[in-house]
C-alpha cells in the first residue's frame, strides 16, 4: 500500500457526519461541564499566567472575565451549527480556532492533560471535509484523510503516555507503585480502597496499559474484530479510570469513533462503502443502482 492510498483512503460520509456530531457534543460538554476554567482564570494575577506555546504563536491573549464569556458563546453556537450539518466549513474553523484558544487557556496556568489532543487535531480536520450526510455512502479521499489525522492523534495520545512514561520513571515503570498511589488518594469506591491493597495486581494493569500504549500505533493497520477488540480495549480502560480514580478521557475516547464502521448503523437502501481508514470490513463495495436493478430482476424471475 503506498503513502497516499494510505494517508487518503477512500471512507463514507456517513462516518464523517456521524464522528462530526459526536465530536461537537462534546466539546459542548467539555467546556460546560469539564474545562471550565478559562471563565475564572480572567480573575486570576497575571503572574500565575503562563502561556502555552501555542499561545505564544498564535500572540492569544490572557482572556478578561468578558474575554471569557464571549469565546464560551462562540463556541457553544459554532458547535451547535457545524454538529448539525450546516456550514460545516465555516462553524467548524470558528469552532476549532475558538476550542483552541479555550483549553490552551484552560492548561496555562498549571498541567496541561493530553486528553484534549485528540479533540483539538479532529476539529481542525473534520472541516475539510465539507458537507457530509449521515447516510451518504459515497466515499471521499477527504473524508478518509480527515478520519486518519483523527485516528493518528488518538494513537499518538497513547503511544506518548507511554514514552513519557519510560521518561519520567524508565522501563519498569511497571513495576512501580503509580496505580497504588493513585489510587489511595483519588479511589472513593470499595473496588478502588480493595485493589489499592493488590500490589501484585496493579503491577499486572500497569504493563498491561503500558504494553498496550506501546503497540497502540498498531491500530493503524488493524482490521474487522482485532480492530474492534483494540478499541473495546480503550474503552474499558478509559471507564475503570473513571470509575476507580474519578478521570475521565471523554475527549479522547469519543474520538476512537473515527476506527468504527458507524455508517452501518441504521444504513437504508444501498449499502455504504467500509473501504475505511484501518477499520473493520474494510473493503465492501458500494452498491452501484445498476447492480440492484439486476439483483431485483433476479428476485422477480424466481417468484414467477
Amino acid at each position: 500500500m503506498s503513502i497516499r492510498r494510505w494517508a487518503f483512503p477512500q471512507a463514507p460520509l456517513a462516518r464523517v457526519a456521524r464522528v462530526r456530531a459526536a465530536i461537537y457534543a462534546i466539546v459542548i460538554l467539555d467546556v460546560l461541564f469539564f474545562v471550565t476554567d478559562p471563565i475564572d482564570h480572567g480573575d486570576v494575577p497575571a503572574a500565575l499566567y503562563r502561556e502555552l506555546p501555542v499561545r505564544a504563536l498564535l500572540h492569544l491573549p490572557q482572556p478578561s472575565p468578558t474575554y471569557g464569556w464571549v469565546l464560551l458563546f462562540v463556541i457553544l453556537v459554532s458547535a451547535a451549527v457545524a454538529a448539525s450539518g450546516r456550514w460545516p466549513r465555516l462553524a467548524g474553523w470558528v469552532c476549532a480556532v475558538a476550542m483552541l484558544d479555550w483549553v490552551s487557556n484552560g492548561m496555562s496556568y498549571g498541567k496541561v492533560d493530553h486528553d484534549h489532543f485528540a479533540l483539538v487535531v479532529a476539529l481542525f480536520v473534520l472541516p475539510t471535509v465539507g458537507r457530509a450526510g449521515w447516510f451518504e455512502g459515497r466515499g471521499t479521499e477527504a473524508a478518509g484523510w480527515a478520519l486518519r489525522m483523527i485516528q493518528l492523534a488518538v494513537v499518538a495520545t497513547y503511544f506518548l503516555s507511554a514514552i513519557a512514561k519510560i521518561r519520567e520513571g524508565g522501563w519498569l515503570w511497571g513495576s512501580s507503585a503509580t496505580l497504588i498511589w493513585a489510587l489511595s488518594r483519588r479511589g472513593d469506591v470499595q473496588p478502588a480502597q480493595w485493589l489499592s491493597m493488590q500490589p501484585m495486581l496493579t503491577n499486572v494493569m500497569q504493563w498491561t496499559v503500558f504494553v498496550a500504549e506501546l503497540l497502540s500505533p498498531v491500530m493503524l493497520w488493524l482490521r474487522g474484530r482485532a480492530l474492534l477488540a483494540a478499541v473495546g480495549f480503550w474503552i474499558i480502560f478509559h471507564a475503570s479510570t473513571y470509575v476507580l480514580l474519578t478521570i475521565h478521557f471523554l475527549p479522547t475516547a469519543i474520538c476512537l469513533l473515527a476506527f468504527l464502521p458507524l455508517e452501518r448503523i441504521g444504513r437504508r437502501g444501498a449499502p455504504v462503502s467500509s473501504a475505511e481508514p484501518g477499520g473493520a470490513g474494510a473493503g465492501e463495495p458500494v452498491a452501484s443502482a445498476k447492480g440492484s436493478r439486476r439483483r431485483a430482476a433476479a428476485r422477480l424471475r424466481i417468484q414467477s
